[in-house]
């Protein structure tokens, strides 16, 4: 496992030991970044059900400015702090052992709003629905925010969430896992007609 592009291009990340994570391959990270834009200009993300991080480290080595990353696993949060500070991002994170319905809770009441959410909840233990509308009833998203939610090929989520986050492409890989893309709109010009 490995940063693929941008400024920590080919560094190393550990991964968490066992098999309570199961980390985005290379092949889908670099497929994910390939369609929903390979470089950033600043911004924030959000990687809950982090694992190792790769995904929210990916995303800051290609020029997102803060990244937050939650997992409610000792060993994973271990693994997270020591990549982030393998990849000198320390300025740049806010690490959290937290359950993700709690740190979403959390981070509304800090009124925060990403940019970009990852979501890659372990298969077995599917609340995908459930945190999404955590997500948009705590108004974390900012509008035109992506939310990548890598899940099981037998998982079928709904085209919208609300009106507001809609479907915007998914992708089956080799084995079980799927990726869907969401877009979220606010609506906002739809209230003030």
């Amino acid at each position: 496992m490995r940063v693929i592009s941008g400024e920590a291009r080919g560094r190393s990340l550990k991964a968490v030991k066992g098999n309570q994570t199961r980390p985005t391959t290379d092949k889908v990270k670099e497929s994910i970044f390939n369609i929903i834009g390979p470089y950033f200009d600043g911004g924030t993300v959000l990687d809950l059900y982090s694992g190792s991080g790769g995904l929210g480290i990916e995303a800051l080595s290609r020029g997102m400015e803060f990244a937050v990353f939650i997992d409610r696993s000792k060993q994973a949060f271990d693994v997270i702090q020591e990549n982030v500070r393998l990849c000198r991002y320390e300025p740049k994170s806010e690490i959290y052992r937290n359950d993700v319905s709690r740190a979403i809770f959390l981070l509304a009441k800090r009124e925060m709003q990403f940019n970009l959410i990852f979501m890659d909840p372990p298969y077995a233990d599917q609340q995908i629905k459930k945190d999404i509308q955590a997500l948009i009833k705590g108004q974390l998203f900012k509008d035109d925010s992506l939310i990548v939610i890598e899940h099981d090929t037998s998982i079928s989520l709904p085209d919208s969430f609300e009106g507001h986050l809609n479907l915007w492409k998914r992708n089956d890989y080799h084995g079980k896992t799927a990726v869907s893309i969401y877009v979220f709109e606010s609506g906002k010009e739809k209230l003030s007609e």
